[in-house]
């Protein structure tokens, strides 16, 4: 169950920069029209497009580049890809991953924040770039409180389900809560909601999947805690997703910056120290 939640997870992360890399907005129910016209017309929000990776293909030509062996390799590939179709921002956001991982881990590991894994924030930052945190955040509390309603009713009713149909059964009420959502679009008049991406909703029933698990197993505090550190270190991946200059890095020096990123995470996993917050924690005990 574990093993299959992360690998869904790693696919989901993966097609999300697909779709942000190609432009496109997924409409739940698209409204057919009468008669079909030869031009087509913007139907995407501009926050669900990058614009500073947009400009990647640009400073990508303007780089001069010295002999493939033997440290410009990733550079030389990177450039094929491109002149074969690839979007550039689809490559500097893949490239990207690794440091979203990596500043996760050490948040997680120096500081102390727990979440729900690293794979789970991380493609949980993707979606923010895809649909905006805003957007992003009030359907996954839209989500969450669904769930949390639902089991506990469940629990007052004294249903003595299994767990899988108990999540199946769940799932059934957060997919009819969003439905309600997205049908309540019009009346919101938030021009934003009905371009949700399915992946995007996908995702946020995930994590909400297990909100529950931590729930069922531990106390509903742990449940919230754990999930709050997950948002802010999904926040935290997002804004380094935005940097500008750090796209541009990541992009023009390849060699350079996986490198750097693996020695990083090599150096992470030899600390065997107390975090920040345990130091924080025990304070009175380390002063003396």
């Amino acid at each position: 169950m574990r093993y299959f939640s992360t690998i869904s997870i790693f696919f989901i992360a993966l097609v999300a920069s697909v779709v942000i890399s190609t432009g496109i907005i997924f409409a739940a129910f698209p409204t057919p029209s009468p008669t079909p016209t030869p031009t087509s017309e913007p139907t995407g929000a501009p926050f669900n497009q990058v614009p500073t990776l947009g400009l990647l293909e640009t400073i990508l030509k303007g780089q001069n580049l010295g002999p493939v062996w033997p440290v410009n390799p990733i550079k030389y590939a990177i450039r094929g890809a491109v002149a074969a179709g690839v979007p550039a921002n689809t490559l500097a956001l893949l490239l990207l991953l690794p440091l979203v991982a990596m500043v996760i881990a050490a948040i997680r590991h120096l500081v102390g924040l727990r979440g729900f894994g690293i794979f789970l924030p991380a493609a949980l930052s993707v979606v923010f770039l895809a649909i905006g945190p805003i957007l992003g955040i009030g359907l996954f509390l839209v989500i969450v409180l669904v769930s949390t309603i639902v089991r506990i009713t469940m629990r007052t009713l004294k249903l003595k389900l299994q767990y899988l149909p108990r999540m199946a059964l769940i799932f059934w009420f957060v997919s009819f809560a969003v439905l309600g959502v997205l049908f309540a679009a019009p009346l919101i008049a938030w021009f934003a909601l009905p371009n949700v991406s399915i992946f995007a909703v996908l995702f946020l029933t995930l994590l909400a999947e297990d909100f529950t698990r931590v729930q069922l197993g531990k106390s509903f505090h742990t449940a919230i805690s754990l999930t709050t550190e997950t948002l802010i270190l999904a926040l935290i991946s997002f804004a380094v997703l935005t940097l500008k200059p750090v796209q541009e890095f990541a992009i023009l020096n390849p060699e350079i910056y996986l490198l750097s990123i693996f020695i990083f995470d090599f150096l992470l996993g030899r600390y065997a120290g107390l975090r920040v917050m345990e130091l924080w924690r025990f304070r009175k005990l380390t002063s003396q």
